[in-house]
């Protein structure tokens, strides 16, 4: 799964402009929150038997497989190995363009000329391993920041909500068949995802981010309070309001915000190892989480595990103020020049244009 996490937005990331960035990247959530309703969805009708379970899942893999094998490399990636002709032919490809090895529209030679420039640019530097270029503010100052956000994805209890959903559900007091109250757990983050690309691009990353960590801590604090306030305890359906609008909230910007910057924020020359490692990073805190809850569960008890949630939750929102930057609408290059210098260069306009062709009609 870490293997499998990091190239769909890295790819996503090469292979689009701009202003279609974010949806296109925006369609790893997508695929994994409709993965995780469909297995909640499974296990609603098959309760006793995991390992059923496990083997469906293997089919999906073998399909996902074969889905992948025809894809072609970016043209980023192709133009950085000195793979010129074929990263024509794949920016044509992804501009809506005959896949030739000669570009012949301007707009996308312009393109592929400033990409080409910038490469030649930092090839021309002395070239460093990934630990040496660890020093670099433009590569260590995004790892920091990603790692921390990952973390905090995982210590507000994302994770430990969506794989503990039917044991959470049972001890909140919720009232419906727990399985039944984890798929409805997996629409709701399914629906809110769709929208994600809008989202994110009418808000920014701050404030979706902002507005997520604030209302994630408010749920998580609302559950608190319905083991201890005999007030909340008789609002009808709190429980269920409130962890349904827990997984909508973070959807809407802590659980998916990590997974996305993480394509936007790296520079080319360590994009791979970079991304690797952050997502290693992020596997770990996850596992971390996941097996010390049934532990901090039984020491501390459910409502204060919630309230140490909504705490995490509350410094998230001020991690992502103080720390986190806006990407929207910018270029690789104009977010990895704001890391280097400190300032947030103008736009360059041949990167901004989004730039798709229509094959004429025969």
């Amino acid at each position: 799964m870490g293997l499998a996490s990091a190239p769909p937005g890295v790819y996503a990331a090469e292979i689009s402009v701009p202003r279609t960035r974010g949806s296109l990247i925006l369609g790893t959530s997508i695929s994994v929150a409709g993965g995780i309703t469909i297995l909640y969805g499974i296990g609603y009708f098959i309760r006793d038997d995991f390992r059923l379970i496990a083997l469906i899942c293997c089919g999906y893999q073998l399909v996902a497989l074969l889905c992948v094998l025809p894809l072609p490399e970016s043209h980023c990636w192709l133009l950085a190995k000195k793979r010129v002709a074929e990263a024509k032919k794949s920016l044509n490809y992804f501009r809506g363009l005959d896949k030739s090895p000669h570009i012949t529209h301007p707009q996308v030679l312009e393109e592929f000329q400033v990409l080409q420039k910038s490469l030649q640019l930092r090839d021309a530097e002395e070239k460093a391993s990934f630990l040496r270029s660890l020093r670099l503010p433009e590569v260590h100052k995004p790892l920091l920041i990603l790692m921390s956000l990952f973390a905090f994805q995982q210590l507000t209890g994302i994770f430990v909500v969506i794989v503990y959903a039917v044991q959470i559900s049972e001890e909140a007091g919720i009232s419906i068949d727990p399985f039944m109250c984890a798929l409805l757990i997996g629409l709701a983050r399914l629906l809110t995802t769709c929208p994600m690309g809008y989202v994110l691009e009418a808000w920014g990353r701050r404030r979706a981010g902002i507005i997520s960590t604030l209302g994630m801590g408010a749920c998580m604090f609302l559950l608190a309070g319905h083991s201890w306030s005999s007030l909340l305890r008789d609002v009808p359906y709190l429980p269920v309001v409130s962890i349904v609008g827990f997984i909508v909230l973070s959807t809407l910007g802590l659980y998916t915000l990590p997974f996305f910057m993480i394509s936007e924020l790296f520079p080319q020359k360590v994009r791979g190892p970079a991304s690797g490692l952050t997502v290693a990073v992020g596997m770990f805190i996850s596992f971390l989480c996941l097996k010390t809850f049934p532990d901090l569960k039984a020491a501390i008890g459910m409502s204060q595990c919630f309230v140490f949630f909504g705490v995490m939750a509350l410094l998230a929102m001020l991690f992502i103020y103080w720390a986190l930057p806006e990407t929207r609408r910018r270029t690789l290059l104009e977010i990895e020049e704001q890391f280097r210098s400190g300032k947030r260069r103008a736009p360059a306009e041949v990167e901004m244009q989004e730039v798709f062709v229509r094959k004429p009609e025969q």
